[in-house]
């Protein structure tokens, strides 16, 4: 693999970054089965089987216009998620287990090969929370972006995090100023912050805020934040006013996501009419924003639709019998 360019020699940087390329160099990358997939028109979620019997999710998502094509990969650093955000599928599975650096990458070579996609973009946005399997996710970035079979460019590679801000700073140091960085904040204040997203009772908005702004940009680059709108919680035109409030003065893009519907979750969507009002509210206070185009949703490979919650049920009733049999051993002999 073709070491990235690095900061000069002793530098801060420079350690945290040749660090990071003696963690991706001797992993293998994987090229696991295709287990199953879900289309919808040009959108593909595909699912991966793993060595111990568990299933990684990407979506392959076509981008473009005017004669201009290229694609966009959706790739999963964990196979669950810890986070608990309250509206989201993965969150519903827990945690199983952090990803590879080979099953990360992995993902982008089933695309490639499997699909022919000729993945241009990739994001972290799929299963998992990337801050938390950071000594992972930091040589896959390197990885992608070195490998000749590879060759993605830094700035088209995007990190998307529930806003751990610690990991973000981690991420920062390795001064990599044209990555790219999402927030998923889906609240204007605290008080609704910390009722859907649990990070925020630990990591505040204040806190949160302070990470943004530290993060380094290239000239004309933008911290993108990801707003899901669910209605009657955090949709109100005085909810944009706090939001565009709470990000003034920052470089910050936001992107608005009606929620994308999920079974035994009670959340609504709304309708698009509060959306694009919402959406010019933030306009009208200088917020650069736009709507999210849906895709994917009826593949359940949209926005907080990826997860197997059925694969977390087997795996605790397969657990079960083991405790079961653990507690009647000791009874026996008691």
């Amino acid at each position: 693999m073709g070491r990235a360019a690095v900061s000069p020699k002793g530098s801060f940087f420079a350690t945290m970054q040749l660090n990071v390329i003696r963690q991706s160099e001797d992993a293998p990358i994987e090229y696991l089965p295709i287990s199953r997939e879900h289309r919808e028109n040009d959108t593909i979620k595909f699912c991966q089987r793993t060595h111990d019997d568990l299933e990684i999710e990407s979506v392959i998502i076509p981008m473009g216009g005017k004669g201009v094509h290229w694609n966009t990969l959706c790739v999963s650093s964990q196979v669950g998620c810890a986070r608990g955000c309250t509206f989201c599928q993965t969150a519903r599975m827990g945690l199983l287990r952090n990803l590879t650096v080979g099953e990360i990458v992995g993902q982008v070579r089933a695309a490639n090969r499997h699909y022919g996609a000729a993945i241009r973009n990739v994001v972290f946005m799929g299963m998992g929370e990337p801050m938390d399997n950071l000594d992972n996710v930091m040589p896959a970035l390197l990885r992608l972006e070195a490998e000749k079979e590879f060759r993605i460019a830094r700035k088209r590679l995007t990190v998307s995090t529930v806003g751990r801000c610690d990991g973000i700073r981690r991420l920062a140091q390795l001064g990599w100023r044209t990555l790219g960085l999402a927030i998923s904040l889906n609240a204007p204040n605290d008080e609704i912050r910390s009722r859907i997203m649990p990070i925020n009772r630990t990591d505040s908005m204040a806190d949160l805020r302070q990470a943004i702004s530290e993060w380094p940009l290239r000239g004309g680059g933008h911290v993108l934040i990801e707003y899901v709108l669910l209605r009657g919680v955090n949709d109100q035109l005085d909810h944009a006013k706090q939001l565009a409030e709470f990000l003034r003065g920052l470089r910050t893009c936001v992107n608005l996501i009606p929620w994308n519907p999920i079974v035994g979750i009670d959340f609504e969507t709304p309708d698009d009419s509060q959306t694009k009002a919402f959406q010019l509210e933030l306009m009208n206070a200088g917020q650069l924003t736009f709507q999210r185009r849906t895709r994917g949703r009826s593949a359940l490979g949209a926005c907080g639709q990826l997860g197997n919650v059925d694969l977390r049920r087997t795996r605790q009733r397969e657990r079960q019998p083991t405790i079961m049999g653990s507690n009647e051993t000791a009874e026996a002999e008691s």
